[in-house]
């Protein structure tokens, strides 16, 4: 694969990256669950969601729990491999976050995680993340939001 290819694919995983943060921060994740394969794999050492309806109403469950403040910082955006159809990448999500409507008192990241994500692509399409694994290197503060297995299995039932 070219270098110029490489870096172009590099730079539009990296955006489509920022624009998924950008909406979970200002617009409740109403669009995240499209960014994710139909059989996605989002998994941190909190919570587990599987599949593209898992994690529409992992934000749809975020939403009602009322106002919160948070924003996800990405950088060091790392594509370590890339194939055709399917790419590699780690970045570091540092994340400040806290329950109740801004301004809120500043204060250090509540979490700063290594994220390795899988991406894929069919038939000349979107590239979507197939897998997402968080792996935490800092915690502290206020605690991040997971929505459990029991809770996760009560909700998507009672959608169908």
């Amino acid at each position: 694969m070219m270098t110029d290819e490489i870096e172009a694919v590099s730079r539009h995983l990296e955006q489509r990256l920022i624009a998924y943060w950008h909406d979970v921060d200002f617009n409740w994740g109403e669009n995240a669950a499209a960014d994710y394969t139909h059989d996605a794999v989002f998994v941190s050492q909190t919570a587990r969601y599987e599949g593209r309806d898992q994690i529409r109403e992992f934000y749809a469950w975020r939403k009602e729990r009322g106002a919160r403040v948070n924003v996800h910082l990405v950088g060091n955006f790392w594509l370590k491999s890339l194939t055709g159809i399917r790419a590699e990448a780690d970045w570091i999500c540092t994340l400040y976050a806290h329950d109740g409507e801004a301004p809120q008192l500043s204060a250090p990241p509540i979490a700063i995680s290594r994220v390795e994500d899988i991406y894929v692509r069919a038939d000349q399409g979107p590239w979507l993340c197939r897998q997402r694994s968080w792996h935490s290197l800092f915690r502290g503060g206020v605690p991040t939001t997971g929505l459990g297995p029991d809770e996760m299995a009560r909700r998507v039932a009672g959608k169908g």
